[in-house]
């Protein structure tokens, strides 16, 4: 296909925001699971989330998480922090790279956070301080780019109004997510659009679809036409939001790099190896999981024909 990069870079979340949705899975299997993925060729996967245990029990531990894995040279390990207190206790865990999340929707945010998303943006300047002074970058996702579940519709304006507050407030990267897989490609280019516009290009941010609606490799098309290189993805499909009702798994991981895989986009992941990580977390949540390779395989899979 014409006009679209080379490579892209994908961060696998399962981990984090895959599990987070998840009965409880003990320290040990998610030790277990990122230390299988960082053998994929990934090179950015989201071990875990320093919450309160209180508000998503599944992250308690995630300071056993970042102890006991076995760090691959070249991987870069980051976690999610609601505020400074999960900050501090990220750095001092070793996290390669902390996120911060605020979402465009007012209500999301109350539900998420239980602060005003003026409140949020103030708080992720704080932390942007603070982490920067221990030499660590920070990544601003602004959720419910898309839609919200509680509010309908998002303005992209707003969405970029408040990406922007995060650039200027510091944040190394930006990220967009679609919270309840609310995306279609149109209103990722109107997002697109809408950052263009405040002088954030495609090329510099990264798009975490979720696959509620069954548009999640569109969506990725679609941002793939406009020069975006940077996607999110979970092994097997794990996901949800546990403020977004109705929301399920990210964009699958194995389906996603089979499918840039034949339109001649590198990954620099192994899709075998993948496959073998998404059977394993099947087996650590102990349920069928949603990724379409799991039950019929890559397309160059040769498949017998029975007799009649």
């Amino acid at each position: 296909m014409r006009g679209l990069p080379a490579s892209v870079e994908i961060r696998e979340v399962g981990p984090r925001d895959g599990l987070q949705n998840e009965d409880p899975v003990p320290v040990a299997d998610r030790v277990r699971l990122v230390d299988a993925l960082s053998g994929t060729g990934l090179r950015r996967i989201e071990a875990g989330s320093f919450v309160s245990p209180a508000a998503i029990p599944a992250m308690a531990g995630a300071e056993e998480v970042m102890a006991a894995i076995d760090r691959r040279p070249g991987v870069v390990y980051s976690a999610l922090v609601p505020n400074v207190k999960g900050a501090e206790r990220a750095l001092a865990a070793g996290a390669d790279e902390l996120e911060v999340v605020v979402s465009a929707s007012e209500t999301h945010n109350q539900r998420n956070v239980r602060r005003s998303v003026d409140a949020s943006l103030a708080g992720a300047a704080e932390l942007i301080t603070l982490v920067h002074g221990a030499g660590v970058p920070v990544e601003a996702i602004v959720s419910t780019s898309f839609g919200c579940p509680y509010e309908g519709d998002v303005e992209p304006t707003r969405v970029a109004a408040i990406a922007a507050a995060l650039r200027d407030g510091g944040a190394d990267r930006l990220s967009f997510g679609d919270t309840t897989g609310m995306a279609t490609p149109r209103r990722v280019d109107d997002v697109l659009d809408a950052l263009d516009g405040v002088g954030i290009a495609a090329a510099e941010v990264g798009l975490h679809f979720h696959n509620t609606r069954g548009t999640g490799l569109v969506n990725v098309l679609a941002g793939l036409e406009r020069g975006v290189v940077r996607f999110d993805a979970s092994v097997g499909g794990l996901g949800g939001c546990p403020y977004a009702p109705g929301a399920t798994g990210n964009v699958v991981s194995e389906d996603l790099v089979h499918m840039l895989a034949d339109i001649g986009i590198d990954t620099g992941v192994d899709l075998d190896a993948l496959l073998t990580c998404a059977r394993l977390a099947e087996k650590i949540v102990g349920r069928e999981l949603p990724g379409q390779l799991l039950r019929a395989g890559p397309r160059t899979r040769t498949v017998e024909a029975s007799s009649a």
